[in-house]
């Protein structure tokens, strides 16, 4: 079975969300956590939260996807935006204790001059501060396009904070199509190389969500900008290949392509409807 969401609004309401995925013929979804370019958040809702629970259950659904904020930089050079990244994050990871079905997913950051090594070494002191042991969910490192100085622009890099930090196995990772190909690894050409790879670097039990995006720009450019399902570099042929590969059937797809919610149900009903299952 394909299990396939995209990005949806939290401003109406956790129950919301889960209808309006519904609606559209997708059996999961992904919210940002709070506002994408600031920080601002609503008050937690616990009955709207349990209510989503329920609804996930008596639809089957997949484990929606929460998204940090981009403007959580954990790796930050100024301390005030490591202490935001931290504050952020605990806060977050506390409200998804009410959201059993659910990951945590965000950018490892940007190390600003100070270098990938010293990156990488706040990022993982970040979530050992803030990830504590009473904490259920599932926290995703997200694959980067590699433009500015992103830490996570290669496997290596997503290796590195998982072996730094204490977190163990409830680390993941969420491998975005886009960024990826942005960052030189040819899932268009090369999918089952690039998987190879995944596994000997990381290791393949760790890849937990895919985000499902084409790109606007050329293989290895680094600029990370999505596009609509089969309207870009990538092309269709190379992301149903990816929906319908055995090693990566299982896993939820979650849409961040540049649509509307009609958009979306057009991409949900075009890849249901290419996938071997």
């Amino acid at each position: 079975m394909l299990h396939i969401g995209c990005h949806l609004s939290c401003s109406k309401g956790y129950l919301n969300m889960g209808k309006e995925a519904l609606s559209i013929g997708a059996d999961t979804f992904q919210f940002f956590t709070r506002n994408p370019r600031g920080g601002s958040v609503k008050p937690f809702d616990l009955s709207d939260a349990q209510e989503l629970n329920s609804f996930m259950q008596e639809h089957a659904f997949a484990p929606v996807l929460a998204h940090a904020p981009y403007t959580l930089n954990a790796c930050a050079a100024e301390e005030s935006i490591r202490d935001f990244a931290r504050r952020t994050m605990r806060e977050d990871l506390e409200r998804l204790k009410h959201l059993p079905n659910a990951m945590l997913n965000f950018h490892p950051g940007s190390h600003v001059k100070q270098g990938a090594e010293r990156g990488i070494e706040l990022i993982a002191g970040m979530l050992d501060e803030v990830y504590t042991s009473d904490m259920p969910t599932t926290v995703l490192l997200e694959t980067m396009a590699g433009k500015g100085s992103e830490v996570g622009r290669d496997f290596s890099q997503l290796k590195a904070i998982m072996e730094a930090s204490k977190a163990g196995d409830r680390l993941g990772v969420c491998l975005d199509t886009c960024h990826v190909y942005d960052a030189g690894y040819d899932i268009v050409n090369d999918l089952d190389g690039v998987l190879d790879e995944f596994d000997r670097v990381i290791g393949f039990e760790r890849l937990k969500a895919i985000h499902l995006n084409d790109s606007k720009n050329p293989f290895a450019s680094h600029k990370d900008r999505h596009e609509k399902i089969g309207q870009g570099a990538l092309g269709l042929d190379a992301l149903v290949r990816i929906i319908n590969h055995p090693r990566l059937r299982h896993l939820p797809f979650y849409l961040e392509t540049p649509n509307e919610l009609d958009g979306y149900a057009a991409e949900i009903m075009l890849l249901r409807g290419k996938y071997e299952g």
